[in-house]
């Protein structure tokens, strides 16, 4: 016999009392039997068993797979690693490797949208054009320079993806009526606290990577919060906080309320199939950047060194006289540009990490199941001898 045995607890179901109880490795359903009493005295005994498991982790690791038999089935091994961590890592790959990718879009928006306030106000009529914003990095920086300021930024997607996903999980059991139903209002209320909560964590990194992508002179991060720290104080690295909180809060909840609704809305053998899912990303992701993207000016012309601008209903009758309505798009083609690969990439890599977390899981139980019959068996054979 084993020495670990399963625990059966008895609990008390009004109406219902105990009559007898099985003998150990007797089937329940077929020997316990629990008596019910009605209000007029009668009652009967019938044969009954209600049963809740939960299978301690050490008797699991019992019946864990073998060495040969991950080695024959490697995929396995990934049950081992916690599925909140499995989905953080996957977030935190998925948010770098989108980032480097659309690097270049992002540095070429930067420096359109920052364009007014880096030459001056005498000459900030001179727009630059995307076709000009690209052809300056190049002859300027060269092939390189189309990723400069990324590190700080890739630093700052796995912290930034991470908070924010636990974030909006949180937000919404909180926002959850008591119907256990979340209102269209509780996924905004959700997405938009995830984001700000999100953004106000990882803020600095976001201005560091502002400053060296855009300010010539800089070579590294540490440099640039050193200089800062130094001449600006630290309030230098919150510069532009409350504008980037008031846009972000809208574009993640319209972002993710628009994924969610959208995937609830089409038919069930469309929701898991990748080529939805991108789909609805790329609709969601346009819709919010179009909806919230002159608050995402308005916040890079405040992080710059000497803006004129000292709040947000400051700077965007400022930009408009200055620049016009068009002013507050500047740089949307390439920012456009740059999310829906982004969303693409994100969406694609957490489908295929999910996909292969499932299948070990299913797997791993799988060996752990052929484990255990093959240890019943044996204990089988031994009380038979």
């Amino acid at each position: 016999m084993r020495e670990n045995q399963p625990i059966l607890r008895f609990e008390t179901i009004p109406g219902l009392t105990l009559f007898d109880t099985a003998k150990r490795d007797d089937f329940l359903h077929r020997n316990t039997r629990l008596a019910y009493h009605l209000d007029n005295g009668s009652g009967s005994a019938r044969k009954f068993a209600c049963i809740s498991m939960a299978e301690k982790r050490e008797q699991r690791r019992d019946f864990a797979p073998t060495l040969t038999q991950l080695l024959n089935h490697p995929l396995a091994a990934l049950a081992y690693v916690p599925r909140d961590v499995a989905i953080f890592a996957a977030g935190a790959v998925a948010g770098a490797v989108a980032k480097t990718v659309t690097a270049p879009l992002d540095r070429v928006k930067l420096l359109m949208q920052t364009q007014g306030v880096r030459v001056g106000q005498e000459s900030a009529k001179k727009s630059i054009g995307l076709i000009e914003a690209i052809v300056s990095i190049g002859k300027d920086d060269g092939i390189k320079g189309y990723w400069k300021g990324n590190l700080p930024q890739v630093i700052r997607v796995v912290p930034y993806s991470a908070v924010q996903l636990f974030a909006y999980e949180t937000y919404k059991k909180l926002f959850t009526g008591k119907d256990g139903e979340l209102s269209v209002l509780g996924r905004l209320a959700a997405g938009a606290c995830a984001g700000m909560t999100s953004t106000f964590i990882t803020y600095p990194l976001d201005v560091l990577r502002l400053r060296l992508a855009v300010e010539p002179g800089y070579r590294k991060m540490s440099e640039v919060a050193l200089t800062m720290l130094r001449e600006e104080g630290f309030g230098s690295f919150y510069y532009g906080l409350v504008p980037s909180l008031i846009g972000i809060a809208p574009y993640i909840a319209v972002n993710f309320c628009i994924f969610d609704l959208v995937k609830r809305a089409l038919p069930e053998k469309y929701r898991q199939k990748t080529q939805a899912s991108l789909l609805t990303a790329v609709v969601s992701a346009a819709a919010a950047t179009l909806t919230c993207y002159p608050l995402d000016t308005v916040r890079r012309q405040m992080q710059m060194r000497g803006t004129p601008y000292k709040s947000v209903m400051d700077a965007i009758p400022g930009i408009i006289e200055r620049d016009g309505v068009g002013g507050l798009y500047r740089g949307f083609v390439p920012n456009a540009l740059k999310n829906l690969p982004n969303s693409s990439i994100r969406l694609t890599t957490f489908d295929i990490v999910k996909r292969l977390i499932a299948a070990s899981e299913k797997q791993f139980e799988k060996m752990v199941d052929e484990n255990r019959q093959k240890a019943k068996q044996e204990t089988d054979v031994e009380q038979s001898s």
